[in-house]
């Protein structure tokens, strides 16, 4: 049997587990968040005043129109404010609005608790391997459309 047979089951199926985790929580909390919403939040707070829809779109791996819609819908709830930038009016500026802090703020906790849940009975240096051996999946799938292109 093939070693790699079926691999992409298990990926796929750790992935729905850990985003079914999180969307239970967020609505045992009654936090009105898709994963999408969450992940593009978090990254808008990460980046502070610089985050741009562009450097969002180009780093969490998701078309442009896909992102749109996700920050539209997060503009909708008041949790972010799309402006453009003073010296770049094509690029469009994204900040957090007092209550998208507030909800940063409020979901964090959770968040950490959550991913800490991921890791139990997870040596460090088993988790540093697993992280490895996905980054170079990534790149070995990377370099083979690459190279079909």
């Amino acid at each position: 049997m093939d070693r790699t047979e079926g691999f992409g089951v298990y990926l796929d199926r750790t992935l729905k587990k850990v985003q079914s985790t999180f969307l239970s929580a967020f609505t045992e909390n009654n936090i009105d968040l898709t994963i999408e919403q969450w992940v593009i939040l978090r990254r808008v707070h990460l980046l502070g005043t610089d985050a741009s829809q562009a450097e969002i779109s180009n780093t969490n791996f998701r078309n442009r129109a896909t992102t749109s819609r996700v920050i539209s819908g997060l503009c909708k709830k008041g949790f972010l404010k799309k402006l453009r930038f003073r010296d770049d009016q094509k690029r469009f500026k994204l900040s957090m609005t007092p209550e998208g802090q507030q909800l940063m703020h409020r979901v964090m906790p959770l968040i950490r608790d959550i991913r800490a849940i991921s890791i139990e009975n997870i040596s460090e240096d088993e988790f540093d391997i697993f992280l490895k051996v996905l980054d170079q999946i990534w790149e070995n799938y990377d370099n083979y459309e690459s190279g079909r292109s």
